[in-house]
This record gives structure tokens, C-alpha cells and sequence, in this order.
């Protein structure tokens, strides 16, 4: 399968998903983390990918989002952003309405 339809499938198969440098558990980079704690407070349920694990993803998912760094947030198929959007939507209370509409 091609790469870019692979990433497709990924988006569209739950409604929060996180692509980021290790595991929700392990996050291998602050930013990372950042966001996966943001997704905690909110209470999100989410599938996550870790681009450390998977080169092809980490190359071309840049090129999929137009969106050149890592992590990668998307809500129900769209992309939401990268940390500091993140985090802004997150501060402003917008992230858990986001999550909460594509969870329901």
C-alpha cells in the first residue's frame, strides 16, 4: 500500500490521533510531551503513532499535512496542529471541545 494512503487510513481511523517522537508513555521529546499532557487534562481518547519507529511515516507525513514538524494532532480526520497550537487551544479551552465533539 502506498505510504501516503497508509497515513490516510491512520487519520481516519479514530477520532484523535497523534502522530509524535515516542509513545505516550515514553515521550521522546518535549514537545511531544507537551501535547500528550494537554490530551490527558482533556480526558482524550487517542491512537497514536510514534515516527521514531516508523521512518516512511516520519518522512512523508510532513508532505501528507503540509506541516513540517513533529508532533502532529489531528481531530476527526483534520489536522489541528503542532505543539504550540496545541497548546493555545488547549489554554483557551478550545482543545476539549474539539475532542470532545469528534469523541461523541
Amino acid at each position: 500500500m502506498d505510504i501516503m494512503e497508509t497515513i490516510k487510513q491512520q487519520v481516519e481511523s479514530a477520532p484523535v490521533v497523534l502522530y509524535m517522537k515516542g509513545t505516550p508513555q515514553f515521550p521522546m521529546c518535549g514537545f511531544s510531551a507537551r501535547v500528550v499532557e494537554a490530551l490527558k487534562q482533556v480526558g482524550a481518547k487517542y491512537d497514536s503513532y510514534n515516527v521514531l519507529e516508523q521512518p516512511d511515516i516520519r518522512a512523508n507525513l510532513p508532505k501528507y499535512a503540509d506541516w513540517p514538524t513533529f508532533p502532529q494532532l489531528y481531530i476527526s480526520a483534520e489536522l489541528a496542529g503542532g505543539c504550540d497550537i496545541v497548546m493555545a487551544m488547549y489554554e483557551n479551552g478550545e482543545l476539549e471541545s474539539m475532542v470532545k465533539a469528534a469523541m461523541n
